[in-house]
């Protein structure tokens, strides 16, 4: 999301490679991995947690990769029920905010952010919906 409040900057860092071919995941299908997916969505486990349990556990390194699409996108053709995770991460940081803002009543930046937060929020719900 592009910011609103800041100067505009853009966002730095490294940037995944290219994927130009179909990478090879060990002995798993992609039948084999998109079950393994939906299993972990029936859970309730959030599609950055599938995404690192996959890394981890299956040695399966970039969904996207292997099936040609994102985690979301199985677990919505599976019609599972899931938080997007800008919203689950956005979540978090209001309610650390709000914390903050109970115990720091004269902090008047960390409000202002709270309240910039919190629009963002809805914007995004607003979006999903």
């Amino acid at each position: 999301m592009a910011t609103l409040y800041g100067r505009g900057r853009g966002k730095a860092g490294s940037h995944k490679p290219a994927v130009t071919e179909k990478s090879n995941f060990g002995s798993l299908s992609n039948k084999e991995i998109e079950e393994i997916i939906v299993k972990l969505g029936k859970q309730g486990i959030s599609s950055a947690k599938i995404g690192l349990t996959l890394r981890d556990n299956y040695g399966v390194g970039n969904v996207r990769a292997a099936l040609g699409k994102k985690i979301e996108k199985v677990l919505d053709e599976n019609k599972i029920e899931h938080e997007p995770q800008e919203i689950v991460s956005l979540s978090k940081k209001i309610k650390k905010l709000k914390k903050h803002a109970e115990n720091n009543k004269q902090d008047r930046v960390g409000k202002r952010g709270l309240q910039i937060n919190e629009a963002k929020l809805r914007r995004i719900k607003k979006y999903h919906s």
